[in-house]
């Protein structure tokens, strides 16, 4: 039986703090206040500008045995088709599936490129602050809890709705974030990719003392001994992997920024396609991707570093088509996370028979070190055309010419290319063309900052006071701000000191 829903009242971040501290709960387990600098100006319960109105969003009541006791909302487009793709959306500490609804963006894009869209919820019951417990072995593993009921919910969700099982997606926000790496690894033959916003790694915690020390510092793994996190979650299984997105804030007190590189460093080892960018470039709000692809070219990992972003969700309100949420506690006015994470995951897709047809002669001009151009054929009726790197868009433009730069050398790309009509319709894509860019690889990647910093990176340990490179091990001196080394990664996670300067 399904239910209409209520928009539930929210607790303030402190009252959530007092209650942490009256229940003599580690308070680093639950979200904090994002710095004055990063905090939004609307608040949270304020009227999305973007949230969809065609279709319905509801409770779902019977999903199945649900040992997490978890409660099941989905929304779902107004004539949705059969066989197409399910995003799980999982929300953060102290939020409901209500607030993620209202604030996130994901409606937009359900309405936009034709998906259903789950949004779990768990509660005070489980947890006191209402967070997923991505921290306890007995409710994030395989055929348990809480990540049990979840994937009981897909099943409904394909039942119901009549999705694609090959395409189905999970992304959550903090301790959200945290268990959506957890699904990855438990459930790789269930989910098609993921995206981690501000969340940890697979299986960093399996206890709750443990949680802290994920959320605030390095844990000093190797990328395998990442990579093995995921692969013992199932054991036997051999792919394909799921595909990954992860966002984090490089001011972000809650969730350190070294979960991020952890999480890059877990799951390119996962795919065993090393910790080299394939490429790097700049996008709205601050954001530096830097993008993994697999051996045909296509990202397998991406991560999104926003620059001066705290503890949250980055949205960025408005109407264009790379605009979405609401910005309030939590969902910081930086950049449209959802589009960016849709088009990663390839959800921008257009239904069979809609838009302009297929640009066609795509054809690679010219190659250097660090770049790729191309040119195509006109399309009639074409206002733009979107190029896309792999299956990511990378840019729109009105011509029919582009040069993609911030390339690795040595590496191959794949390209296709899509018109795009008055009205937005984006058509069909191109056939895919390959390229590999000129040269044997790229320069020698270097760092310089103070001894906290390179340990918050995860370039470094620090171990009775003193710093330590991650890999060499070299002596850094005092873990402190004061203490300033330049480190070089001479191989994937393996830093030396290189104070007189790195090879050109």
């Amino acid at each position: 039986m399904d239910r209409p829903v209520r928009r539930p009242r929210r607790r303030s971040p402190m009252a959530r703090a007092l209650l942490a501290l009256v229940l003599g709960l580690p308070v680093a387990l639950f979200a904090t206040p994002a710095p004055a600098s990063a905090a939004p100006t609307a608040t949270a319960t304020a009227a999305p500008t973007a949230t969809a109105t065609s279709g319905t969003y509801q409770q779902v009541s019977d999903f199945g045995p649900n040992p997490g006791n978890l409660a099941m909302y989905t929304y779902v487009p107004a004539g949705l088709p059969t066989g197409a793709p399910l995003v799980v959306a999982l929300h953060g500490c102290g939020q409901s599936a209500n607030d993620y609804y209202a604030d996130s963006g994901w409606p937009k894009y359900a309405d936009a490129y034709r998906f259903a869209v789950v949004l779990p919820q768990t509660g005070p019951s489980n947890n006191p602050l209402s967070c997923f417990s991505w921290f306890d072995a007995t409710k994030d593993t395989r055929g348990k809890g809480e990540a049990a009921s979840v994937v009981q919910m897909v099943n409904r969700a394909e039942s119901l709705y009549g999705s694609d099982p090959r395409r189905v997606f999970v992304t959550g926000l903090s301790a959200g974030g945290g268990l959506t790496a957890d699904l990855l690894a438990d459930y790789p033959d269930v989910f098609a990719g993921g995206a981690v916003d501000s969340g940890l790694p697979a299986q960093c915690a399996t206890t709750q003392a443990a949680a802290s020390g994920c959320q605030n510092g390095s844990q000093n793994l190797t990328p395998a001994q990442w990579g093995d996190k995921v692969r013992s979650s199932d054991p036997g299984y051999a792919g394909p992997w799921p595909r990954v997105a992860i966002w984090q804030g490089t001011a972000d007190y809650t969730v350190r920024p070294v979960n991020g590189t952890e999480l890059r460093d877990q799951w390119t080892d996962v795919w065993g396609i090393g910790q080299t960018p394939s490429a790097t470039r700049s996008l709205p709000g601050g954001t530096t991707l830097t993008t993994y692809d697999d051996a045909n070219g296509n990202p397998a990992v991406e991560l999104y570093s926003v620059s001066g972003m705290g503890h949250g969700l980055a949205v960025a309100p408005g109407s264009g088509p790379d605009q979405c949420g609401t910005a309030g506690a939590y969902f910081l006015n930086t950049i449209c996370s959802s589009y960016y994470t849709a088009q990663f995951w390839g959800l921008a897709t257009p239904v069979s028979g809609s838009g302009l047809p297929a640009p066609s002669g795509l054809t690679v001009t010219g190659t250097t070190a660090d770049s790729v151009s191309l040119s195509w054929n006109p399309v009639d009726g074409a206002a733009s055309y979107e190029v896309y790197r792999g299956g990511t868009k990378v840019s729109s433009v009105t011509g029919t010419a582009y040069t993609d730069t911030g390339l690795t050398a040595g590496t191959p790309y794949g390209y296709t290319v899509a018109a795009v009509d008055s009205s937005g319709t984006v058509g069909a894509r191109s056939a895919t063309v390959r390229a590999t860019t000129a040269g044997g690889g790229p320069a020698p990647a270097c760092y310089t900052t103070d001894n906290y910093h390179q340990t918050l990176a995860g370039r470094a340990h620090q171990n009775g006071g003193y710093t330590y490179a991650n890999g060499s091990g070299q002596n850094m001196g005092l873990w402190n701000l004061l203490t300033t080394h330049t480190l070089e990664e001479t191989s994937p996670g393996y830093f030396v000191i290189a104070d007189a300067g790195c090879p050109a």
